[in-house]
């Protein structure tokens, strides 16, 4: 940890509990925003608010230093029901914060408090906290709004808890690091009628059964071994009663994949399938789309420069190399396609897993990663990582 923490450090503990405390959907964050900014406004920083709805960036110009580099802690809750039982659970019925994103907060406005005063610091830093990356791509909403026009990045970095991995120990991977998602509604239009006629109704429920089971060779026989993907039927619905064949039957269908040449061959795939099972019962299908968040590739040059802040910061075991991608997904894609860099882990600990009810970000925790987050911007704004060709 950062000696100069030392003494923010318990105000920056409640501010996480703050947080944690009061947690706010996606572009609902407006405590949260208003928290941020006030704190960022108050250490010098020049304060943004607007961009994505609910976004915040704080920026830092100081010296002459050329570097200029972009961070970002991701703010919303999920819409679930706490039961962790803690003296700083959520106080809003319905709102958690089970992913971490009050920590990624509170990491990133203790680098902000280290960078205001750090008089050394020779460079420019955006801060950028974001909004809704659980459910709307606040991450596309803030790059449609200018954010990077108005805020020039030659990297952009996000750094993300990681429950199961050693408590303040980083990793991080070249290429990929998670998955993309997109999803489905496909309607399956047959013929009902009677139960006890079946031969005059086209039924939708066994032709929603067979593309079940013929969407298990998707990925088992059309993807190799050595790639990376997932398709999941989560729903069926049809039908009312025994008696009765459907007119109709929906399903819900995702599709993830680490690579974006294979998320389109899923795509075409699942739809080759589904219309050509409908087709040979005398069916048809009707497909609503909802395209989600690209995978997120990591650039190499700033993978290296994680390493090196990580190493120099804590030492040579400091991080590690991430085996396989997360089959999640992050909408923190959406600044890597615009802008290079690399999104890393920093674990949680022996902690419950994101995206449950007993979930709590860990607290001995947020030194490090604003120590780290510090660092790299030190690191790279006085020697800017340059543009691969």
């Amino acid at each position: 940890m950062n000696p100069a923490l030392t003494d923010f450090l318990p105000e920056l503990v409640q501010i996480r509990h703050r947080l944690h405390a009061n947690p706010e959907l996606g572009l609902e964050e407006h405590q949260t925003s208003e928290l941020v900014a006030g704190y960022l406004a108050e250490w010098g920083f020049q304060v943004t608010r607007g961009l994505g709805s609910t976004g915040v960036v704080g920026t830092l110009r100081r010296g002459n230093g050329p570097g200029a580099i972009g961070l970002r802690a991701d703010m919303d809750a999920l819409p679930m029901d706490e039961e962790t039982g803690l003296a700083y659970a959520s106080k809003n019925p319905g709102r958690m914060h089970a992913c971490g994103h009050d920590g990624h907060t509170a990491m990133l406005l203790g680098a902000a408090w280290l960078l205001a005063h750090d008089p050394d610091f020779s460079g420019t830093a955006h801060l950028i906290f974001q909004p809704a990356e659980e459910n709307e791509g606040g991450a596309q909403m803030m790059v449609r709004d200018g954010l990077f026009r108005e805020f020039p990045c030659d990297r952009v970095y996000a750094l993300h808890n990681y429950p199961g991995l050693q408590a303040g120990r980083f990793a991080v991977r070249r290429g990929a690091m998670s998955a993309s998602i997109d999803a489905a509604t496909v309607t399956i239009h047959g013929k009902g009628g009677h139960g006890a006629f079946p031969e005059d109704t086209i039924d939708p429920i066994v032709i929603a059964s067979s593309i079940v089971m013929a969407l298990q060779t998707v990925v088992a026989r059309n993807v190799s071994p050595h790639d990376r993907a997932v398709v999941t039927v989560g729903a069926i619905h049809s039908g009312t009663v025994c008696n009765i064949i459907p007119d109709s039957a929906r399903l819900e269908i995702s599709m993830r994949a680490t690579d974006p040449a294979l998320r389109t061959a899923l795509r075409d795939k699942v739809v080759a399938i589904c219309e050509g099972q409908a087709a040979s019962f005398g069916a048809s299908v009707e497909f609503a789309w909802q395209t989600g968040y690209p995978s997120v590739i990591n650039d190499d040059a700033s993978v290296q420069s994680v390493r090196e802040a990580a190493i120099a910061a804590f030492g040579p075991d400091a991080v590690e190399e991430l085996r396989v991608p997360m089959m999640g997904s992050e909408d923190f894609s959406f600044f890597l396609d615009e802008v290079p860099g690399a999104y890393a882990f920093i674990g949680n600990g022996d902690s419950t897993g994101l995206h449950t009810t007993t979930y709590d970000f860990n607290d001995k925790i947020l030194p490090i990663g604003a120590t780290f987050l510090h660092r790299l911007v030190r690191d790279h704004a006085a020697r800017p990582v340059p543009a691969e060709t």
